[in-house]
C-alpha cells in the first residue's frame, strides 16, 4: 500500500512540475499534500498528518488559487 502511495506521490510531483497550466499544477500540488498526509497517517503520525492536510492541502492551495485569480491566468 505504501509503495503505491509513494509512486502516486512521484507522479503528482512530476505533474505539478511539468504542468503548463498553473491551476492544474496547483491542484496536483494540493493532491500531493493530501497523499503525503495519508502516508503520515499510515506511519502513525496523526498530528503531522492533520497539520499537512490542513496547511499543505487546504490553506496553501486556497492561497495559490486566490493569487492566480487576482493576478490573471495568462500562461503564455
Amino acid at each position: 500500500m505504501e509503495t503505491t502511495l509513494l509512486i502516486m506521490l512521484i507522479g503528482l510531483a512530476s505533474c505539478a512540475l511539468l504542468s503548463k497550466d498553473l491551476l492544474s499544477g496547483i491542484i496536483a500540488l494540493g493532491a500531493f499534500s493530501l497523499f503525503s498526509a495519508v502516508i503520515f497517517l499510515l506511519s502513525h503520525a496523526p498530528d503531522v498528518a492533520i497539520t499537512e492536510a490542513a496547511v499543505g492541502a487546504g490553506l496553501t492551495t486556497i492561497i495559490f488559487v486566490w493569487a492566480i485569480r487576482h493576478t490573471g491566468r495568462d500562461d503564455r
